[in-house]
């Protein structure tokens, strides 16, 4: 399994700008799926942005538009750059790993779908 540890997360106002860091490590990185979630208090985690090996993207409908992922493969690094953020935001912010399989491919947003997790960055979003 690869290792994955969250930075960057903080506290904003509704509207500002975030970007999120996962770094990896203990296994190829380049060759994994890569997926940011999202778990607010009392609530599921739930998957908001999916990166394949291929740079091909997947968003939920909450934050298209509003969020990017990428990866720097050379850096180990995945990120997540959040804009106009709202209050409805505010959560634990979790990168996920997975080598390429059909459930990553077929449901990136699926927490099912990664077997390997970091231990969460929070972000809190004021209005």
């Amino acid at each position: 399994q690869v290792q994955l540890a969250e930075s960057g997360g903080g506290s904003v106002e509704a509207g500002g700008s975030l970007k999120l860091s996962c770094v990896a490590s203990g296994h190829i990185y380049s060759s994994y799926y890569m997926a940011w979630f999202c778990q607010a208090a009392g609530n599921r985690r739930e998957g908001i942005a999916a990166i394949d090996t291929n740079e091909r993207t997947s968003y939920a409908a909450s934050v298209k538009g509003r969020f990017t992922i990428s990866r720097d493969d050379a850096k180990n690094t995945l990120y997540l750059a959040m804009k106009s953020l709202k209050p409805e935001d505010t959560a634990m912010y979790y990168c996920a790993a997975e080598p390429p399989g059909e459930l990553p491919r077929d449901f990136p947003l699926m927490v099912a779908a990664y077997t390997s997790w970091g231990k969460g960055t929070p972000v809190t979003v004021s209005s």
